[in-house]
């Protein structure tokens, strides 16, 4: 064999041995996520949002740990999105892949960030949304096509969580 063949080979091996590692890996973090509550059922007929915006969902991670992406549900698939918000919750039909379904009682925040989950753009670039799903508490980004969209989503949804009951802070003892 010549040294060419002999590189192009080796190459192939190497790419291949990293691809199903990269396959083992993400089973075995669907294996571990398998008790993430499946997601809320989507409205059949939601309403008119009060802001909305074409953009990116860029992922789902654990709360609070932007490398530790989702991966059951689709949660862990950067695709194109629209993220709508209702006075019930908020919306993100992702092209794809199942839309993402928040209802405005387990929205518990939202931030601008720089990045999160391999997507970094300009600084307060993406929105973080942190909501709760079971007993877990996950980050949601997504990035706006427009700029000028994100000021808009980002006051909506801070109304949005100002209004909404939080299922997730009620202490049944207390009542607060």
């Amino acid at each position: 064999m010549d040294t060419q063949t002999l590189s192009l080979v080796s190459t192939v091996a190497i790419i291949a041995v990293v691809l199903v590692l990269m396959g083992i890996g993400w089973r075995n973090r669907l294996r571990r996520q398998a008790d993430v509550d499946p997601l809320p059922p989507v409205p059949a007929e939601p309403g008119a949002p009060t802001a909305e915006a074409d953009g990116q969902y860029v992922a789902s991670t654990t709360a609070g740990d932007w490398l530790d992406r989702i991966a059951v549900h689709s949660l862990g698939i950067r695709t194109n999105a629209v993220l709508s918000v209702y006075p019930h919750g908020v919306l993100l039909d992702r092209s794809g892949s199942p839309a993402v379904y928040i209802p405005a009682g387990s929205l518990t925040a939202v931030r601008q960030e720089s990045g999160m989950a391999g997507k970094f753009v300009e600084k307060d670039g993406l929105l973080v949304l942190t909501w709760d799903l079971g007993t877990h508490s996950l980050d949601t980004g997504f990035r706006t096509r427009r700029a000028a969209d994100k000021d808009a989503l980002y006051d909506s949804l801070q109304q949005l969580i100002a209004a909404a009951p939080q299922e997730h802070s009620q202490d049944p003892q207390s009542g607060k």
